[in-house]
């Protein structure tokens, strides 16, 4: 069995596609996708739809949430937000002119994401952890939000345990390096920024395999 942890989608459905076809994803394996299925990308909704399509197909597919699912569900819930109507990539996916009008299904299945998931010695989460409280896992909002967290990691906490996360786009070089040095500071970043594909070293969508730590690329297909 192996293991696969996949961050930032981003509507990015035919990259998505393409990425678990490198991998040669099967049944037996397990695949973990750490959040921000929606907006930026073309194909918001392609994107659930495929992961419905893998977890109906029989494939072991965990999903955790992001801050833009979280977004979108304070939109639809009526809390204040800078996110407007929503991203226009996400209505265009969906057909309609406001987060509130997407179908109700795919609403309830990003309201009851987890926050994180620890799986063989990693801790799996969308952005990060706050270290400065006595336990990290506690704090939803920095799991979704938080960035520049690095020089806070308590590893007495972690107790061995590795932090795997997306949500702050770094490129391609920088993801390689943060793997190599896991041993020492054990946070390793996966967002490639795939739907930024007008920057230097990013415009890919990573998997990385989390008991080989090996790392596979997809650029990004429009």
């Amino acid at each position: 069995m192996r293991k696969f942890a996949i961050s930032d989608i981003h509507g990015c459905r035919l990259t998505f596609e393409a990425l678990i076809s490198k991998i040669g994803l099967t049944p037996d394996d397990e695949l973990y996708l750490l959040g921000d299925y929606i907006d930026r990308g073309p194909d918001s909704k392609g994107v659930i739809d495929f992961i419905w399509h893998l977890q109906d197909s029989g494939y072991p597919v965990y999903c955790l949430r992001g801050n833009h699912e979280e977004m979108l569900i304070d939109l639809c819930n009526g809390l204040p937000s800078f996110y407007g109507r929503g991203d226009y990539h996400l209505l265009d996916s969906f057909g309609v002119t406001h987060g509130k009008n997407i179908p109700t299904k795919y609403l309830e299945w990003m309201d009851q994401l987890d926050y994180y998931f620890e799986v063989d010695g990693y801790i799996l989460v969308h952005a990060g952890l706050n270290f400065n409280i006595p336990d990290p896992l506690s704090d939803q909002h920095a799991m979704l939000w938080l960035r520049n967290w690095r020089a806070d990691i308590d590893r007495t906490w972690l107790n061995g345990r590795i932090v795997v996360h997306g949500h702050t786009p770094v490129k391609t070089e920088a993801i390689e390096l943060y793997l190599q040095v896991a041993d020492t500071t054990p946070d390793i970043f996966i967002d490639n920024g795939c739907a930024f594909t007008h920057i230097d070293g990013l415009g890919k969508l990573c998997a990385l395999e989390l008991t080989e730590l090996k790392l596979t690329f997809q650029e990004f297909i429009g």
